[in-house]
């Protein structure tokens, strides 16, 4: 009897324990993305849940173990999205059951996330889109764009066809706003908020970019959604682009901390890119179609290794390059945080096939440069800059088959005076035959008396005339 009694009180004492320890869905939050819609449902605790798919009409259950429905559901923004109703149910003290009605068929995916510094702990439920394949990393980043995101099966690039050169194709800039939906991104006084900010700059920088003859901008992310981090390269190679940019708004725990950056990969992030790409074996067969058509697919591990390091050597100093150009321009209309181009492992910029720079556009955490950030004038400012460094860059490194080349090639442009950061196995003939000029007029622009450089030396290119090629 008492063996008895005490398995009973242990019993109920389990019980009320579960009971006392229910979570509370506090809030539900939904984003539209091009291909999908994202609902997240913000908790008080911990939770345990299954999703299911029913059909005759098609629906969407949700059930949450350990939860208590404490909002409502019915002011959820879902125009344009293929939710037609939510409605909910507590099947029992200890199970909140959600069911979402559907004007047409997707794909669910669903994962917890647990708190970070925006939020407590959230139920994510994405809803893809008929053809729309779900992707691995779906965590948001938290705080910063090197925030760590969920491993994910890459998806190499497709190898670009021949360019025909009579058909002066158009340079192509991926400008991806950083964070959205229900990451926010750093948030400045006021509430000022990253993703807001960013995707005003970066509209306003497609605009610009569009308006030069022969560039073509095309945005990543275009409206308040969260898009991970991979995947944003991924659009960008599926763009076709030439560039990927990231624009960002930095936060500083000083909110003295002022100042724009930029960004290139490290030389780190580039050796563990390097090897996570050549690790898959079945996907890497058209690994370097952005660096010149190489198939992988043929070569033995030896082989691959160096050619993808070859083709990750050459992104990663046009980065350096495009980024210093970006910097400068950037420092004639707002102070800058470094002089120089820094270098981190961000995974957006770990392209190995396409150059990619992350411009930090100022301290969002700064109240001045807050308050400048959200200004039309400041915006247009800094997109003129950023457009100016890429538009110089590729004056000086066009595409073959773009308009811009064709320009060069017909004697068209001049080539100002222009900087280059020395890297590691560069040297000054080198260079000298890199920019068409010769090793005298090299040394007199720079005051050398030989032709000793160093790493990490800026040495100014005297301007060119590029003649007409028969």
């Amino acid at each position: 009897m008492r063996i008895r009694a005490l398995v009973t009180g242990l019993v109920l004492l389990l019980v009320a324990v579960q009971t006392w320890a229910a979570s509370d869905v506090q809030s539900v939050r939904l984003w539209r993305a091009p291909d999908n819609t994202r609902l997240v449902f913000d908790l008080s605790g911990p939770v345990q849940h299954n999703v299911f798919t029913l059909s005759a009409p098609e629906r969407i259950v949700i059930d949450v173990s350990g939860a208590n429905l404490t909002t409502s559901l019915d002011q959820l923004p879902l125009k344009d999205t293929p939710i037609t109703g939510m409605r909910s149910a507590q099947r029992s003290p200890e199970e909140l059951r959600v069911v979402i009605d559907l004007s047409s068929q997707v794909t669910p995916k669903s994962f917890t996330l647990p708190p970070n510094q925006q939020y407590g702990h959230r139920l994510v439920v994405d809803l893809f889109d008929p053809g729309a394949a779900p992707v691995t990393a779906d965590v948001p980043a938290n705080t910063a764009p090197s925030s760590p995101v969920a491993p994910v099966s890459p998806t190499l690039p497709a190898a670009k066809l021949p360019i025909v050169p009579s058909s002066k194709r158009d340079i192509v800039i991926a400008i991806d706003a950083g964070h959205g939906g229900e990451d926010p991104g750093a948030i400045g006084p006021g509430k000022v908020y990253e993703k807001h900010v960013v995707l005003q700059i970066a509209k306003e920088l497609q605009r610009q970019i569009n308006a030069e003859k022969g560039f073509k901008a095309e945005l990543v992310r275009t409206g308040d959604y969260f898009i991970p981090l991979r995947k944003r390269t991924e659009i960008a190679r599926k763009k076709g682009a030439d560039l990927f940019v990231s624009v960002h708004a930095d936060a500083a725990p000083r909110s003295s901390a002022y100042g724009a950056s930029v960004f290139a990969l490290s030389d780190r992030g580039a050796t563990s890119e390097t090897a996570r790409w050549l690790a898959d074996s079945e996907n890497r067969s058209d690994l370097i179609g952005g660096a010149g058509n190489v198939s992988l697919g043929d070569k033995d591990q030896m082989l691959a290794g160096v050619l993808l390091d070859l083709s990750m050597t050459a992104s990663l100093s046009s980065s350096l390059n495009v980024g210093q150009k970006v910097l400068s321009n950037m420092g004639r209309i707002t102070p800058l945080h470094k002089k120089r181009v820094e270098q981190a492992g961000f995974m957006v910029l770990k392209s190995p096939d396409i150059p990619s720079i992350l411009v930090e556009t100022g301290f969002i955490s700064n109240p001045s440069e807050a308050k400048k950030l959200q200004t039309a004038a400041h915006q247009q400012a800094l997109a003129r800059s950023i457009r100016s460094g890429v538009q110089q860059f590729f004056q000086e490194n066009p595409p073959p088959g773009t308009y811009v080349a064709w320009q060069r090639d017909s004697g068209k442009i001049v080539h100002g005076p222009r900087e280059h950061v020395v890297r590691s196995g560069e040297s000054l003939a080198l260079l000298a035959q890199r920019y068409q000029i010769s090793l005298a007029a090299l040394r007199s622009a720079n005051n050398l008396s030989g032709d000793v450089i160093k790493v990490g030396q800026t040495l100014t290119i005297p301007a060119t005339t590029l003649a007409a090629q028969p």
